[in-house]
């Protein structure tokens, strides 16, 4: 049987071009139009792994989906960065002075606002997912509305791209995780990059020492993010990645992090994709 995997998403989304790039091209895939829905396929086993969209190169961290992989004691086992090629799209013989507004989800929207700017006539309007607008569009046949999607999505939808490649920056680049309720299996020798989160007392350079163990045992910080705790105003946890050539060094850092900090927790290990 072919291991399903739930997206974000719908077929044609960036989430389903990364199942197919990450899997293979005719992968099985459980669509789920929010990151609640795609978390609730894997703890329910409608699917057995999950692409989940963790943070953009020009809107930055998805920082909900951290709390959903905590929360829910999901694991990190993979990493893939796709290059983001954002599209203007309509029902095929409309042109963009017909266009009255665009739908597409908020992110896609914010990594092309110098060209939508271009049009301030043109309403903007988001919607919970690229590809679901795509096809909304041309299942009801829907004039005077653009969707932004991607190429994939016009394609599969039969519609017109007016304006391609709208992003406001080219190397436009969103990382995704791959989710599973099990821990990754690789072999310690394969392992070179890891997620953790932990929590720290409010102490006057609590954050440096750690980051000192970080560099000391030879981990190279390569994102924190903070989120408050919501039970306890202006204390904060912190979702760190880390990459090393050793994972002797990574254990040694695990071993002194895990009595300096509280609530530690390692949410993944897995090989670092962006070398």
């Amino acid at each position: 049987m072919d291991t399903k995997i739930a997206i974000q998403g719908i077929k044609g989304s960036f989430h389903h071009q990364v199942a197919q790039e990450y899997f293979h091209q005719n992968v099985s895939v459980n669509e789920c139009l929010s990151f609640e829905s795609l978390v609730d396929s894997l703890l329910h086993d409608k699917s057995q792994l999950a692409v989940m969209a963790i943070e953009n190169s020009i809107a930055g961290s998805i920082i909900p989906n951290y709390a959903l992989i905590d929360k829910n004691d999901l694991h990190i086992i993979g990493e893939y960065y796709l290059d983001i090629i954002q599209n203007l799209m309509v029902l095929n013989g409309q042109k963009i002075s017909e266009i009255e507004e665009v739908h597409s989800h908020p992110m896609a929207l914010l990594q092309c606002m110098d060209f939508l700017k271009k049009h301030p006539k043109i309403k903007l309007v988001e919607d919970k997912d690229t590809a679901e607008t795509a096809r909304r569009i041309h299942q009801k046949q829907i004039k005077g509305i653009a969707a932004i999607a991607s190429k994939a999505a016009a394609t599969l939808y039969d519609l017109t791209i007016i304006a391609p490649e709208i992003q406001t920056v080219n190397n436009n680049m969103t990382r995704f995780f791959i989710i599973s309720k099990e821990a990754n299996l690789l072999p310690k020798e394969e392992i070179n990059k890891a997620s953790l989160k932990f929590e720290l007392d409010d102490t006057p350079g609590s954050l440096a020492t750690v980051l000192n163990v970080m560099t000391n045992c030879k981990l190279n910080l390569t994102k924190i993010q903070s989120m408050p705790i919501i039970e306890t105003p202006f204390q904060y946890s912190f979702f760190v990645d880390v990459v090393f050539e050793k994972y002797k060094h990574y254990e040694k850092a695990m071993k002194i992090l895990e009595i300096m900090t509280n609530h530690f927790k390692v949410l993944g290990e897995y090989k670092n994709k962006k070398q």
